[in-house]
């Protein structure tokens, strides 16, 4: 199972895009708000505890100062995924990139692009399906989606010309 957490129901709307494709690949996941800098006690218990919970990724999505995603690799022994979220307090997004991607020695979570949950969604089914052959087929099935869909669009363009 995947969790999918974020610092603020502000970050919904872009960490939404991972919980729909991990349902579009049958990835089976929670999603709830765990905040690192206004509910500490409740990031303690959530990367303590996670894994025993059966959570095997960790999605975090957090904009401004980022902490969450980084927090969650210090204390929990899972692989985290880390989304930078362009928020309202956000540098450009700058902050948030740079919070969660110059992580120390020792700590490491994967980072994906500004606002790119659905690549951490997708990288998180990439991840369980090394154990599961039928996850990996439904994978395989959806960069063919993405190919046909391209090459749709391109043949339109070329007819329009």
């Amino acid at each position: 199972m995947v969790a999918i957490i974020m610092g603020s129901d502000s970050d919904l709307p872009v960490m939404q895009k991972a919980a729909d494709i991990l349902q579009h690949l049958a990835v089976p996941f929670e999603m709830t708000i765990v905040s690192a800098h206004r509910t500490p006690a409740r990031l303690f218990d959530f990367a303590q505890n996670a894994h025993t919970r059966g959570i095997e990724v960790v999605i975090a999505g957090a904009g401004g100062a980022a902490h969450l995603p980084g927090m969650v690799a210090a204390i929990s022994p899972l692989p985290v995924i880390g989304v930078p979220v362009k928020s309202s307090n956000s540098i450009d997004g700058w902050d948030s990139i740079l919070s969660i991607l110059q992580m120390p020695e020792g700590v490491p979570v994967a980072t994906v692009a500004l606002n790119a949950a659905r690549n951490a969604g997708i990288l998180a089914a990439q991840m369980l399906s090394l154990k599961d052959p039928n996850l990996q087929e439904r994978i395989v099935e959806y960069k063919k989606l993405m190919e046909s869909t391209v090459l749709e669009k391109a043949q339109k363009m070329e007819d329009q010309r």
